[in-house]
């Protein structure tokens, strides 16, 4: 089956470069173009996109205010497009629900393996974005109490939230606490679900807030 895509940016040439780029895969399909946060907010509800592809800057309606918008009403994952690695909309775009970031000058080949991860579930975070999100927990103050949802997870559980956290892969993770990656996977889809996170990115962001993690670790 085809990974339906939604464009959104407020460029046209931008917009037809990457429809031309998806279109030219045998497994995408570019449902609509959206110029601004809230025609991408209408039309992801209209088409039902398993991907939109969100400019950050865009006028009327933002791709943040967007992103929250679209993951709170359908089942889209959102790629955030941004002109800079460490874009000052990172972290307010991941708390929104963003599954990852790309690069607008990234290959095309970059760009086709990214719509293929989020499409699939996983999330995309680049180690220019973790920086960016560590530098922001860093100016933080100390969290407090942690959630009473961290109570639900097994010891297991929250040892691969810590590691999940630090940026390891499933492999990694495996490899640390002995265990199959495919065990691994099965872990992190049960913390995800009794937290209530949408993906790794969120799960990232989970455990640096409930004090899991602390930068510098």
């Amino acid at each position: 089956m085809s990974i339906r895509v939604l464009i959104a940016d407020d460029h046209e040439l931008v917009r037809s470069g990457f429809a031309m780029i998806l279109n030219a895969e045998d497994d995408f399909e570019v449902v609509g173009e959206a110029a601004d946060g809230s025609a991408a907010v209408e039309l992801s509800r209209a088409h039902e996109p398993d991907v939109v592809l969100m400019d950050v800057r865009m006028p009327v309606m933002d791709g943040v205010d967007a992103t929250a918008a679209i993951t709170a009403t359908t089942r889209a994952r959102v790629l955030m497009l941004t002109t800079f690695d460490l874009d000052e909309y990172v972290y307010r775009s991941i708390k929104a629900g963003a599954s990852g970031f790309l690069l607008k000058d990234a290959p095309r080949d970059q760009l086709t393996q990214a719509v293929r991860i989020v499409a699939g579930g996983d999330a995309l975070l680049a180690p220019a974005v973790t920086r960016r999100l560590l530098e922001d927990f860093v100016r933080r103050p100390e969290p407090g109490a942690r959630p009473e949802s961290v109570a639900g997870l097994t010891v297991r559980e929250l040892e691969v939230l810590r590691l999940l956290a630090k940026g390891k892969t499933n492999a990694e993770i495996g490899a640390t606490l002995y265990v199959a990656e495919t065990t691994v996977k099965t872990h992190v889809a049960r913390l995800q679900t009794k937290l209530g996170l949408r993906d790794r990115v969120q799960a990232v962001v989970f455990a640096y807030e409930s004090g899991l993690v602390s930068p510098g670790e």
